[in-house]
């Protein structure tokens, strides 16, 4: 039987899920200083994911639970988390990892845009305005035409990709989570990112060494766990309250960052990261108040509306 926690306990798994996810995240910035390509790096991670969740489920006797209920539904889902990984492979081998997370906070922005033009969401002035403010805090926190811009242009297109990914990935992800388990849309979308990362490494793979494989393995454990926390705190709370404490990745991450890369984040970044934050805050407050359950993103509408399913997908 399904344990079923209080929304305290669902925004702790949600606290726990972000925190795993910035040590993964921190796991592969330091794998980016290898030769692995992106695609072997992702093998690896799906591997990894499927295998802890495997073993778990084995130890608990619940390894049917790991399959989904309506496979098409998570293939879709899983395909937009294989491409947000791999974009997230470049992006951190290309931005500080303080960058990196101010702007994939332009997620619940990019939500917003989503619902309206998919889900006819109500896209009111206020909440234009908000997404208006985060889009100059990208600006400013790039700094394009300054001489100490931080990252490339690689990574800044990398990360708008896996913001795009993220962010059709929530709005599905609330849809797919009343019918599937937490753990089975981990596992499949880590199969799926494992058979394509093997089948491109049958063409050019890199060897592997014991520091890269244990950090292949920990890189691993922390997205299949801290995914697991997230679709369980999504499924006993609202995306909403969820997204809010989602910010506290940038607390983390910049503690990370400055304790092994000695980063410290300049004047613009810090300007623009507060411009994107407070959007994207206010965006979910608004969304928190207009509906009863406080779901901006209504499983009902999705099915009302015959959204295009590929254009309403998941979440890393």
């Amino acid at each position: 039987m399904e344990s079923s926690y209080s929304e305290f306990e669902a925004i702790g798994f949600a606290l726990v899920g972000f925190t795993f996810w910035v040590l993964a995240d921190s796991m592969i910035k330091m794998l980016g200083s290898s030769k692995l390509p992106a695609f072997e790096v992702v093998a690896f991670l799906g591997f990894f994911a499927a295998s802890f969740l495997l073993l778990r489920g084995l130890w608990r006797k619940e390894v049917k639970s790991l399959w989904p209920k309506r496979p098409k539904r998570q293939i879709v889902r899983s395909s937009l988390d294989l491409v947000n990984n791999l974009c997230v492979v470049v992006a951190l081998r290309h931005l500080p990892l303080t960058l990196f997370y101010i702007l994939v906070f332009m997620a619940p922005m990019v939500t917003a845009i989503l619902a309206a033009l998919f889900l006819h969401e109500r896209l009111d002035w206020r909440k234009s305005m908000a997404i208006i403010a985060g889009f100059v805090g990208v600006i400013v926190a790039v700094d394009p035409f300054g001489t100490a811009r931080p990252g490339s242009w690689i990574g800044v297109a990398a990360c708008m990709v896996c913001v795009a990914c993220f962010s059709a990935n929530v709005v599905w992800s609330r849809t797919i989570t009343q019918t599937e388990s937490p753990e089975s849309l981990v596992f499949f979308s880590g199969l799926v990112m494992a058979a394509y990362g093997f089948g491109r490494m049958l063409a050019h793979a890199e060897p592997l060494t014991a520091r890269l494989t244990a950090g292949l393995c920990a890189m691993g454990f922390f997205c299949a766990f801290g995914s697991v926390c997230f679709f369980i705190a999504l499924k006993h709370t609202s995306a909403a309250n969820v997204s809010q404490y989602h910010y506290t990745q940038l607390i983390s991450g910049a503690l990370i960052a400055y304790l092994f890369w000695r980063e410290i984040p300049g004047i613009s970044m810090l300007s623009g990261g507060v411009l994107i934050v407070g959007s994207g805050l206010y965006i979910a407050m608004r969304a928190s108040r207009e509906r009863p359950d406080g779901c901006s993103l209504s499983p009902v509408v999705l099915d009302k509306s015959n959204a295009s399913i590929s254009l309403t997908t998941g979440l890393r």
